[in-house]
């Protein structure tokens, strides 16, 4: 952690902390919430590494208030949530559940009475079953169906809302939950899970149009990116990692940005029909940006089914994820995504950003977590390099506030702010949450 002080930000700049339904809600069985995907592959032996489902989670459904209490005493000016579409619809269309709308309701309103923007995604990965029943994402009829519950939820919670994001993190969603199977719903399709990106992509147009009919607020998508790192001076290892480029980082942002999909897929496209594109490029008014960490590529085996190999990032420290921490990507990826698509980029937030590490209270009850200090520190100087570089970055949201069941890694990896005990669902925030309350405070004393 660098021992200079924070930079300044700009005024107005959104500081944040993101979470998502089937992760921290639980309530599985209440108020009459439908089953989603997620439901059904935590229950399926084997697929969860700890055996776990996020039935009880953090419990966040009855203890919102105390959570929203923590954001308040954090500092932070907006908070970005999920809504659980089978909370909404059961049945993913058709009749509303009323009593999962006043869910949300009640949460929005807790927290503008505490001075903090409500910001809602519809879509993070829990698909109500019913949908994944009728195919799901490779069903085009479900891109419509989420235009419809994105009508519902704006018809009730659109005058307070201060910022929509239709989908979270399409590509992850495709890809381990289609194209590998390590996610809900688990399907195995490799490259012919494109139908699921395409659907996803129209489903986000088709609900920017539905937002606008109901809502003044502003609309954006949450895109996951990762700058590629070739391993290997190989005109086949350049290739490998053009390819993963242009899946990782391109296939879910040049058609929001009206430039198609990229050329260098091979993709049958056959899902794509006439009007498609025009859609899905509906304008925008933030991008979402999602950054983890670089992936490192290199040629594939001879006879390998993908364009691509990844390969381990040596050289820099680790998660408890195993994943490297390389804040210089967050600038790198940033200045990418400005030099690629120039004007057509709108504003963007960096609406999560944040690092596992195996947290635990010391023998006086604190929870000491230097490593997640240090992430936040680099990563924050990372945007505001990026700011000074000239791209228009205008929020920061840490993943997460709190500990939680993160999906295939079930309770083993915690990334929150605030450590929760889950067998009692005790809070305990962590010293990086004292470290970032300061750093907010003092962001907001700054002259200007």
């Amino acid at each position: 952690m660098s021992t200079a002080p924070m930079p300044e930000f700009p005024t107005g700049f959104r500081w944040g902390v993101s979470t998502s339904a089937y992760q921290i809600e639980g309530a599985a069985d209440t108020d009459g919430r439908g089953p989603s995907i997620w439901d059904t592959f935590a229950h399926t032996p084997g697929r969860i590494i700890d055996g776990s489902s996020g039935d009880v989670a953090c419990d966040h459904y009855h203890r919102y208030a105390e959570d929203v209490a923590l954001m308040a005493g954090l500092g932070v000016s907006a908070y970005r949530f999920s809504i659980a579409w089978p909370r909404v619809l059961p049945s993913g269309t058709g009749q509303v559940n009323p009593a999962g709308l006043d869910f949300y309701e009640r949460l929005v309103d807790e927290l503008l009475a505490h001075g903090i923007d409500p910001v809602a995604t519809l879509f993070h990965w829990d698909l109500p079953q019913p949908l994944e029943d009728a195919g799901g994402w490779l069903n085009r009829d479900t891109a419509h169906r989420f235009a419809e519950y994105a009508d519902v939820v704006a018809t009730r919670l659109g005058d307070r809302v201060r910022l929509w994001i239709t989908l979270n993190e399409s590509f992850i969603h495709m890809s381990l939950g289609h194209a590998t199977g390590v996610h809900a719903p688990g399907r195995m399709l490799l490259f012919d899970a494109f139908p699921v990106a395409h659907h996803q992509l129209l489903g986000h147009g088709l609900a920017v149009a539905a937002l606008r009919a109901r809502s003044t607020s502003p609309v954006a998508i949450a895109n996951n990116y990762s700058p590629v790192r070739v391993v290997g001076g190989s005109q086949a290892d350049a290739a490998a990692g053009a390819a993963y480029d242009a899946l990782h980082n391109q296939l879910f942002t040049d058609p929001l940005l009206g430039r198609g999909y990229p050329a260098e897929l091979d993709f049958d496209t056959a899902a794509v029909r006439d009007g498609d594109l025009d859609v899905i490029a509906a304008p925008i008014d933030v991008l979402g940006v999602n950054y983890y960490n670089p992936t490192a590529v290199r040629a594939p085996e001879e006879g390998s089914p993908l364009p691509f190999e990844l390969v381990p990032l040596t050289g820099y420290p680790r998660t408890a994820f195993d994943w490297p921490v390389v804040p210089e990507g967050l600038r790198e990826l940033l200045g990418w995504l400005r030099d690629r698509y120039g004007r057509a980029l709108p504003p963007i937030q960096v609406t999560e950003s944040g690092c596992a590490y195996d947290d635990a209270p010391d023998a006086d009850g604190q929870v000491p977590d230097a490593d997640r200090i240090a992430y936040l520190d680099g990563h924050l100087r990372a945007v505001r390099a990026a700011i000074d570089d000239g791209v228009d970055v205008t929020g920061y949201f840490v993943w997460s506030l709190l500990d939680n069941w993160e999906w295939a890694e079930g309770f083993t990896k915690r990334f929150g702010l605030v450590h929760v005990d889950f067998r009692t669902g005790q809070r305990t925030p962590k010293s990086s949450y004292a470290w970032l309350r300061e750093v907010i405070a003092t962001a907001r004393r700054a002259p200007r």
